[in-house]
């Protein structure tokens, strides 16, 4: 009978011992987990001084981490910066050239404007508005055309007082409530305003004709001069709106006038400012001419 194999046996043994440290290993390290859990969930503030440590000991590699991050984000941003550089720079030369002539023109208007006040000794200032309101409703399939501001008496709104906003006039208060205000617009077949051309003095009355648009009405008859796209503002006469304010564009060209669209859409009109009377005298007067005449049979 052969002897046996001392170094197998030893071998093996080796390993059985091995293998039994690790569940050793194992054991202890579920054993102290499930301590730590226990400890854990029965006083968590007990941990905390473990948990700082560990916070701090990894703080490094995370911060590591953030700036390795955010430097790849910069390179990648730079990258793409240079392949937009040329547009954009295209961009900003077209933007500056328009810019250039936008001031330009703004430049010549203003020394135009500036011989002009010059020349007729002009010195008005612009009438600070007694109040700004809404538009908050509008008639639109009457044969009146009426809107209604958010503003009235108690802000120091009257009857007669022009209703102007950024794009021109918009028309007069008829009816002032203590909350709200009824205005007559432009295009109410009642409206009449005193209007020149913007360009020079010709002079007319712009009607309203109930369905959106102006009658342009020429005072001296004869040739016609308007054309399309002539441009109408008021023209002080009257005394209830100030000059110069925006009121129609021409569209059609008539025998004695012509036909013009508002500027001031009453419909894309959010925001008002409601004006004083330009000259308050001059309308009383008026209406102190018209008394007898309407009490005579």
């Amino acid at each position: 009978m052969a002897p046996p194999n001392i170094r197998s046996s030893s071998s093996n043994r080796k390993a059985q011992l091995s293998v039994f440290t690790g569940y050793v290993f194992a054991a202890a390290g579920a054993a102290i987990g499930a301590a730590l859990l226990i400890i854990s969930l029965w006083q968590p503030q007990a941990l905390s001084g473990l948990r700082s440590v560990a916070t701090d000991a990894s703080a490094p590699v995370g911060k590591a981490g953030a700036g390795a991050r955010v430097g790849s984000l910069n390179i990648f941003q730079a990258i793409a910066g240079y392949y937009r550089a040329g547009s954009k720079n295209a961009e900003l030369e077209q933007e500056v050239r328009i810019a250039r002539v936008r001031l330009a023109e703004a430049a010549a208007l203003k020394r135009e404007n500036d011989r002009l006040k010059a020349a007729i000794g002009l010195r008005e200032a612009d009438p600070k508005p007694v109040a700004i309101g809404r538009l908050i409703g509008s008639t639109s399939s009457s044969a009146r055309r009426f809107a209604y501001l958010s503003v009235g008496r108690s802000d120091g709104v009257r009857p007669e007082m022009p209703v102007i906003s950024p794009m021109g006039l918009v028309g007069r208060v008829l009816e002032a409530g203590q909350g709200s205000a009824r205005v007559m617009l432009l295009t109410d077949s009642e409206s009449m305003v005193p209007v020149r051309r913007s360009t020079d003095d010709v002079v007319a009355f712009a009607q309203g004709q109930a369905d959106g648009t102006l009658r342009i009405r020429l005072i001296n008859l004869g040739i016609n001069p308007l054309k399309k796209g002539d441009v109408f503002v008021t023209s002080g006469a009257g005394g209830v709106f100030p000059p110069n304010i925006a009121v129609a564009v021409v569209d059609t060209v008539t025998k004695d006038g012509a036909v013009a669209r508002m500027l001031s859409n009453p419909a894309a009109t959010d925001y008002v400012a409601v004006d004083p009377v330009w000259k308050p005298e001059a309308v009383r007067m008026v209406d102190v001419q018209a008394g007898p005449a309407k009490d005579k049979p």
